[in-house]
């Protein structure tokens, strides 16, 4: 399973089954069941009125417990202060694992195709603390330089070759991290 924004269930021209993480499903021979909504992010509600607990709470919490559980944002939580995200990840993550106590959850950090503004750093961090502080593991996208043929015409969103390459990667810090195999 998977709890994400745009970028984790599609957008623009990107259908969500051709999404990074469906891309990473297949490569994988997962079943995926995807959850969250474009604008949405761990403190950010969106235009879809819902954050990433709302995401989990509506769409993921009734279901039995996966093996592995992505959360997979902070793109969208440019607005409110770090510490704002860091308790609503933590909330979050405490909240999966009570539902689902055996289930390894990964959190990975903002996605971000071009140039990195100051204020996702600090998204990234505040959702890596989280992540160390609740027990999962934590993956960190930023840094990873994406060809400017990845985004769409928005300067934002990763077209289909940029999911691809974000699936690729997804894949191999998974390996990297023991993760992969696991399952």
């Amino acid at each position: 399973m998977i709890i994400g924004d745009s970028f984790t269930v599609g957008s623009g021209p990107v259908a969500r089954w051709q999404s990074y993480a469906a891309q990473t499903a297949r490569a994988l021979d997962w079943q995926l069941i995807t959850a969250g909504a474009a604008g949405t992010g761990f403190a950010t509600p969106g235009r879809a009125g819902r954050t990433f607990e709302d995401s989990f709470r509506h769409e993921l919490a009734w279901r039995p417990a996966p093996d592995l559980l992505i959360v997979s944002g902070g793109h969208n939580d440019r607005r409110p202060p770090a510490g704002q995200v860091h308790r609503a990840a933590v909330r979050l993550l405490d909240l999966v694992r009570r539902r689902w106590p055996d289930t390894t959850i990964v959190v990975i950090g903002p996605l971000w195709m071009g140039a990195v503004p100051r204020w996702a750093y600090q998204v990234r961090d505040s959702v890596a603390l989280a992540a160390e502080q609740e027990g999962a593991a934590f993956l960190d996208p930023l840094g990873r330089h994406w060809s400017r043929t990845m985004i769409l015409p928005d300067g934002v969103h990763p077209t289909l070759e940029g999911h691809a390459r974000i699936s690729r990667w997804l894949v191999t810090a998974l390996d990297e991290k023991g993760l992969r195999s696991a399952f």
